[in-house]
């Protein structure tokens, strides 16, 4: 599994037999707390520092499980290109509705009976937006932990910005409840790994990764997964052209889009607990459906957009465009024709 992953162009490193964690460091980096980027094991074809040695180097995999043959694999995300929703059924207490789903207001109408891990939470998001549950997708590589878990891996999106990993009982960066995110900065266990709890087994279906798709692209946009790179600033909006007042034909989806602008630069009024992000993601997913049906254009949603977030949160424009673009895709790939729509 190991060499057939590394010619896919997936970085791996072993796992300790027995394990999902890497091998310990060599004795010199236990002694030093050497950092990954100074330690010369794997320069010298030695495992260390987990998945900061993994390698697509035939011989160098060959020569660690030659070694080792009881190690699992483990792939290094990010170089990779990997993004995998990693599901948990930990036991533990329902936290309060605002952790359930990060940034998206549940009502207390909504019955959460049975609700009681990461397949709960994952498919109420899908549900929400109105998407098959990823825990279903046969179209990509899923795979079955010894814990009753899942592993759902996908290509992250080419050209675009670092996702990073997170978990999901955060209480900052999470997707949802239980449900982990292995990106850049993490590893995922490979299929076939055995434990001393049992095997990762993938399941029928795909065993390839398939592309992630947009709607949890803008979901993990939503959520903070976008790191902005060390020490960037701000920068100044950009000038935009002028808009011309609408014709007959884009009055319904301005009469649709008004109200969620609205709902957008109404955040202004508190600098957090508004629900920001899941207002502008809303407004751009519905911009985005609205330019896909030929109703309005793509620049002109966007620069509406781009007014109410930036007048909301004046601060944060990047990460504000993150949030609009992901929205813009995602909507784009279900035209809305307004006509009846109130």
């Amino acid at each position: 599994m190991a060499l057939w992953l590394a010619s896919k162009g997936m970085p791996v490193h072993p796992l300790a037999p027995g394990t999902k964690t890497p091998p310990a460091n060599c004795a010199a980096c236990r002694e030093s707390q050497q950092a990954p980027s100074a330690c010369p094991c794997p320069g010298e074809g030695r495992w260390c520092h987990g998945f900061h040695a993994a390698t697509t180097d035939t011989g160098v995999i060959r020569d660690w499980w030659r070694r080792e043959p009881r190690f699992g694999v483990g792939v290094s995300c990010g170089p990779a290109g990997l993004v995998v929703i990693d599901v948990d059924t930990h036991p533990a207490p329902l936290p309060d509705r605002p952790r359930l789903l990060p940034g998206i207001h549940i009502d207390d109408r909504v019955d959460l009976t049975g609700l009681s891990n990461g397949y709960d939470t994952l498919a109420l998001l899908a549900a929400l937006r109105q998407q098959p549950d990823p825990a279903q997708d046969s179209g990509t590589l899923r795979v079955r932990t010894p814990s009753g878990g899942l592993h759902i891996w996908y290509r992250a999106p080419l050209g675009g910005p670092a996702i990073r990993s997170s978990s999901g009982t955060s209480t900052r960066t999470a997707l949802a409840w239980q449900v982990d995110v292995r990106a850049t900065g993490g590893y995922i266990v490979a299929p076939g790994t055995r434990t001393a709890h049992g095997t990762y087994e993938a399941l029928l279906g795909s065993r390839t990764p398939a592309p992630l798709p947009l709607w949890l692209h803008a979901e993990l946009a939503r959520t903070g997964h976008h790191p902005a790179p060390p020490q960037q600033q701000e920068k100044a909006p950009a000038p935009r052209s002028k808009r011309s007042a609408p014709t007959a034909g884009q009055d319904d989806a301005h009469r649709i889009l008004t109200p969620l602008l609205a709902e957008v630069r109404d955040c202004a009024q508190a600098p957090s607990g508004t629900a920001f992000s899941e207002k502008l993601n809303r407004a751009a997913f519905t911009a985005g459906g609205l330019a896909a049906a030929g109703h309005i254009t793509l620049p002109e949603c966007a620069d509406l957009l781009t007014d109410a977030a930036d007048a909301a949160r004046p601060g944060q424009q990047r990460r504000n465009q993150l949030v609009i673009d992901s929205g813009l895709r995602a909507g784009s790939n279900r035209p809305i024709h307004p006509k009846g729509r109130s």
